[in-house]
């Protein structure tokens, strides 16, 4: 197994070497992208994945690969329905899961939305902080007593955490101009938040939580941004790399920019990632609230800031009507 991955790092070379038959792996999402690659490379390593996801005949479409090759891994992929932007739907899921009373190793929280138009989920939450943020923030707390000691949660947040804190006054707009880039990085730094908070409270145990930052990459989670849009944000990247000096933006590849979510919840050590925000298979140092191009590593210093995870948290349970 090589000891030093990075942005180029795929999710085969960062699990290469690494057994995982008898782990039970949780992972959100997995009827596109990033959620189908990494419950790929899980399988093909030997775990057992349940893969949730808000439409289940788009999931077994986009599986058959993977449920077709467990015979030759050791590993197995089951398929649960979860709709993040319903807490009906969340609970329902969630309680299911209790009474099966199956532990799990690792949960990754990769399902999201990006950048959609202004609506709300089914409980009346601004769509990208309802479905990103609450619906994990509810579906990992009811299950958490199933992950084993020394075990982790890893959250999916996103280098968009940069646009904006969280707004703990008016989280569902309704005092604040809706703009969709700011609604996302609202709920992209809610992500990191939670794994802070998260990991305060269960560390005693060995149970370590984290957020990473898969990339850049090409998936679905751009279907609602206008035509031409995320051309313009590249091209605007572009041009300041290059008053940088630096080389233009290329976008990763599927299974690169799922490697840091594997790697941060089977590879990277827990005392490294608990409470931390990683990119490109480590550990993010770059703690600024100064510029940084948007590819740049970098993370703001509001996302890891224990006094406002604290905050979120208190604001999350109020908003869900739930405590955990």
């Amino acid at each position: 197994m090589t000891g030093f991955f990075g942005a180029a790092s795929t999710t085969d070379e960062v699990l290469d070497g690494i057994e995982l038959t008898g782990k039970r792996v949780l992972v959100t999402g997995v009827s596109a992208g990033l959620g189908v690659e990494t419950a790929r490379t899980l399988v093909a390593h030997g775990a057992h994945v349940v893969g949730a996801a808000r439409d289940l005949a788009k999931a077994e479409r986009a599986t058959a690969e993977v449920r077709a090759a467990v015979g030759t891994s050791g590993g197995s992929l089951e398929l649960i329905e979860l709709d993040l932007a319903d807490l009906a739907s969340i609970r329902a899921c969630a309680d299911a899961i209790v009474a099966k009373g199956e532990p799990f190793d690792v949960v990754i929280a990769n399902a999201g939305v990006m950048a959609c138009p202004f609506g709300h989920t089914e409980d009346g939450f601004e769509t990208q902080f309802g479905t990103n943020h609450l619906g994990h923030f509810v579906f990992v707390n009811r299950i958490a007593g199933l992950i084993r000691d020394g075990g982790r949660l890893v959250n999916l947040s996103s280098s968009g955490h940069r646009y904006s804190d969280v707004d703990l006054d008016d989280p569902n707009f309704e005092r604040t101009d809706y703009e969709p880039r700011l609604a996302y990085g609202r709920s992209k730094t809610a992500n990191i938040l939670f794994a802070v908070e998260f990991d305060r409270r269960h560390r005693a145990r060995g149970v370590r939580a984290t957020a990473v930052h898969p990339g850049g990459i090409k998936t679905e989670l751009d279907r609602h941004m206008p035509e031409g849009m995320l051309e313009e944000m590249v091209g605007q990247i572009n041009e300041q790399l290059a008053a940088e000096g630096q080389p233009p933006f290329a976008f990763k590849s599927i299974p690169q920019g799922a490697a840091t979510s594997v790697w941060a919840g089977f590879v990277g050590a827990a005392d490294a990632v608990g409470g931390r925000y990683c990119e490109n298979c480590h550990v993010t140092t770059n703690v600024t609230e100064g510029t940084i191009n948007p590819v740049s590593e970098g993370v703001r210093p509001y996302a890891l800031n224990p006094d406002r995870a604290a905050a979120l948290w208190a604001k999350s349970e109020a908003m869900v009507g739930e405590r955990f």
